[in-house]
């Protein structure tokens, strides 16, 4: 029996109450009216009325306690789906169907609160994950990349629509997944190179665990260390050396006063001469010298403005006398930056390269391109000389290898491409000779 009943549904089992509820008061009526000496007309009249009555008022009844459990199961519907536009029309009533539909307006409420809440703060932590300057990725249990932000893009120089899905192998990140954590790894990937920090925690989305792996780059930071340590020599070195060189350079007019008098013997003239011309010669030397380093320290924060890079780069190959350079581009392009100083860095790495092409002695050219990979724009200088040497101390303030050098040009044009929120990457062409110079800087920089 029990099974029975729960077989015919809610609505039916309503339906069926409310005519076992009239049966007994119909079968009473009915008795009396074929019991009383009426007429068959009237008696079936009669009967086919109330029957019609009876069935009438029990499906009344099935609807008046269907419908809103209805309504109800809509409202319940529109919500799981994430629909918050269907709310109940509540009365004035305090009945128990009013204080339903109220407190499914009210859960509608809470929901659609939470559901705002919960929306901006996943587009405020994807604002976020965009805009920091470390890698973020994120592979599920498979170790197959599920989340990346942009810096990771930018270190694996590709964008995120090709390495979602990709196996952590595959990017040559396996090893991020396993060891202790934090630690610091060396990196050796597209966009980047170098000592980075490895930091590795646990989230879940949608109930899946994911490992979150999150890499910063270390070397950055040691290099504006050290950067600023070279400054910090650097103006020891100027004010020293400058406070010995004005009396030097005093103490020698003045002896050369000396000499015009003709007080000395003709040799002793001679040979102090001599020396007063050389220590002279000297201390200018010298102050240029310092000169040119204290660039380093003195170098201003970029002024950013629009620059055309296609007029940037023939200007600067204009410039070079020298051997022709060839200019190739892909598109037109315009990128918020200091023209002075980005013009700088690139005469700087031309000039290099135009040295190392002419040292070869081989004939060889210098080009001078660019290209956009992402959200980067890449400005590239290759030449056809005998490549890199000792490459440890490429970017070392006073290092160099080419007589006269000051040693000053590639550090010069990396401060600058990192003034910019960019980089400088020098390396050789291999299986080509010469070397690659590569600056690269973001296209979004805002002024």
């Amino acid at each position: 029996m029990t099974t029975w009943w729960k077989r015919l549904g809610h609505d039916r089992r309503i339906l069926l109450l409310a005519v076992l509820a009239g049966l007994p008061g119909m079968a009473v009526a009915l008795g009396f009216i074929w019991l009383e000496p009426l007429s068959a007309r009237v008696q079936w009249t009669v009967t086919v009325v109330l029957l019609a009555s009876w069935g009438g008022l029990a499906v009344l009844v099935r609807e008046q306690v269907v419908r809103p459990l209805g309504t109800l199961a809509n409202m319940l519907a529109a919500l799981r789906e994430g629909d918050f536009s269907i709310r109940a029309r509540v009365g004035e009533a305090s009945d128990a169907l009013s204080l339903a539909y109220l407190e499914v307006n009210n859960l509608e409420e809470i929901l659609r609160e939470q559901r705002l809440g919960a929306v901006e703060a996943t587009e405020t932590l994807r604002k976020v994950l965009e805009e920091i300057d470390v890698a973020v990725l994120a592979f599920d249990p498979g170790e197959t990349l599920r989340i990346v932000n942009r810096a990771a893009e930018r270190l694996l120089n590709q964008p995120a629509e090709r390495l979602i899905g990709k196996k952590a192998v595959e990017l040559r990140l396996d090893d991020t997944l396993r060891g202790v954590a934090p630690r610091t790894v060396e990196v050796s990937l597209p966009g980047g190179t170098g000592r980075w920090e490895l930091r590795r925690s646990v989230v879940r989305q949608e109930g899946y665990p994911l490992q979150l792996v999150a890499l910063s780059d270390l070397s950055r930071a040691l290099r504006e260390e050290e950067r600023q340590a070279w400054k910090r020599i650097i103006r020891v070195l100027s004010h020293e050396i400058n406070n010995s060189l004005a009396p030097i350079k005093s103490i020698t007019g003045s002896l050369r006063s000396l000499l015009r008098r003709g007080d000395l013997p003709a040799e002793v003239e001679e040979d102090v001469g001599k020396g007063l011309q050389v220590i002279s010669s000297r201390a200018e030397a010298l102050g240029r010298f310092m000169a040119s380093y204290a660039r380093l320290a003195r170098l201003p924060q970029p002024e950013l403005g629009p620059v055309d890079v296609g007029g940037l780069v023939r200007r600067v190959a204009d410039l070079e006398t020298r051997l022709p350079v060839r200019v190739e581009g892909e598109g037109r392009f315009t990128v918020q930056a200091d023209a002075d100083q980005l013009e700088q860095a690139l005469i700087n790495l031309v000039r290099n390269a135009v040295d190392a092409t002419l040292e070869a002695g081989e004939g060889g050219s210098v080009a001078l391109r660019w290209h956009a990979r992402g959200d980067t724009l890449h400005l590239l200088v290759e030449d056809e000389g005998p490549g890199l040497g000792d490459t440890a101390n490429l970017f070392v303030p006073f290092y160099t290898t080419k007589p006269g050098g000051s040693g000053i040009g590639l550090v010069l044009s990396r401060q600058i491409a990192e003034g910019h929120g960019g980089r400088l990457t020098v390396e050789s062409r291999a299986p080509l000779k010469g070397v690659r110079a590569d600056l690269a800087l973001p296209m979004d920089l805002k002024a």
